[in-house]
């Protein structure tokens, strides 16, 4: 579960089977009740039938877990800190980061830190496309220790600067009086 829209179907279905949730989280469920094969079998079906899937395996569950909080990080807070990351990933979810890393890498094929670097890249387009932060405040937004820094790691994963892509993002748009002219 990705977004609010996915959460809103996992409850809606969650109901439809008559089960109580006690939360709803971006990646995960908790309910009262204990699920019976017949219930996980109508709520795998269920969400499968919404593009969502139904998760039993430790391994699969932890790997969705990393991936919920670095979408959460990234996308969804207001950044600005100097945590280390790997120190908050290892306290939020319990477990020693080496083994989230090494997990992480044989099931994904990539890092934890190049999915993170991809997710902040995205993050940043959208701050690009947005207008309403410099550069420089999109890197502090986004903890880069420079702008330099933020800018290497973009054009490393885009073959664009910053600057270049803010421009390729002009010229896209057509304004509405030379449409059609």
């Amino acid at each position: 579960m990705v977004s609010a829209r996915c959460k809103s179907v996992v409850k809606e279905e969650l109901k439809k089977l008559g089960l109580h949730f006690i939360l709803v989280e971006l990646g995960e469920a908790e309910i009262m009740e204990d699920l019976t094969d017949e219930q996980r079998s109508g709520l795998r079906a269920a969400l499968l039938s919404s593009g969502l899937e139904l998760m039993d395996d430790k391994r699969a569950i932890l790997i969705e877990r990393i991936k919920t909080t670095i979408i959460e990080m990234v996308h969804h807070s207001d950044g600005e800190s100097n945590v280390n990351f790997s120190d908050f990933l290892s306290k939020k979810l319990e477990h020693n980061y080496t083994y989230m890393a090494n997990l992480f890498s044989e099931v994904q094929g990539t890092t934890i830190e190049q999915f993170m670097i991809s997710h902040k890249v995205e993050r940043i387009k959208e701050l690009i496309m947005y207008d309403e932060l410099n550069i420089t405040e999109i890197a502090w937004k986004m903890n880069y220790s420079s702008v330099a820094h933020l800018s290497n790691q973009f054009k490393k994963v885009t073959g664009l600067t910053p600057t270049h892509f803010n421009q390729l993002k002009d010229k896209r748009r057509t304004p509405i009086e030379e449409v059609g002219n």
